[in-house]
């Protein structure tokens, strides 16, 4: 039987780890066995770079937050060696980062996660890190905005021009 300040710290980690689900925009569970030190270096400082906290943490203790927050569909997923990617801002950003990892390395796999209180499936993950960035998306809204007005404005502009030179020839031939 385990000694009650090992119990309190267990304790403590679940508090911190089931807070961090209900505050997070997403987070992704990964099957991390059989990446390299190097492999695993560069993640973590795509990870930080992206914001994204990532961590191995025991999949009992994955279970017990899961079940605070009410995540208790991926508690499914729970077995063998995994780590949590948790995102507060960007909840495509632990997806798309983790999917470029699982794609290189076969052994490391997308096993499920939670966008928006939900827990989702490792196809909707994938699904999930298909979808363009924030920055993407917004180009892509303004762009379209863009394209009608730069087309009426070309199209005006053509017309005062080619209005100017008929106006002139008119003038002369009277």
């Amino acid at each position: 039987m385990p000694s009650a300040k090992v119990l309190e710290q267990k304790k403590a980690v679940v508090a911190e780890l089931a807070e961090k689900f209900s505050k997070a925009a997403s987070g992704v569970l990964v099957e991390y066995q059989g990446i390299t030190v190097e492999d695993d270096t560069k993640l973590r400082a795509s990870l930080r770079e992206a914001g994204v906290e990532y961590a191995v943490i025991k999949n009992t203790l994955i279970g017990r937050a899961c079940d605070e927050v009410g995540f208790g569909a991926m508690k499914e997923h729970l077995e063998g060696m995994n780590a949590v990617a948790i995102s507060y801002s960007d909840p495509v950003a632990p997806a798309k980062i983790l999917k470029q990892y699982a794609e290189k390395i076969e052994s490391f796999k997308l096993r499920a996660g939670f966008l928006e209180g939900a827990v989702i499936d490792s196809a909707t993950v994938e699904a999930l890190a298909d979808t363009p960035t924030k920055e993407v998306m917004i180009a892509r809204i303004l762009g379209s905005i863009q394209g009608p007005i730069t087309g009426l404005a070309v199209a005006l502009n053509a017309v005062v021009e080619k209005g100017g030179e008929g106006a002139e020839a008119g003038a002369a031939a009277e």
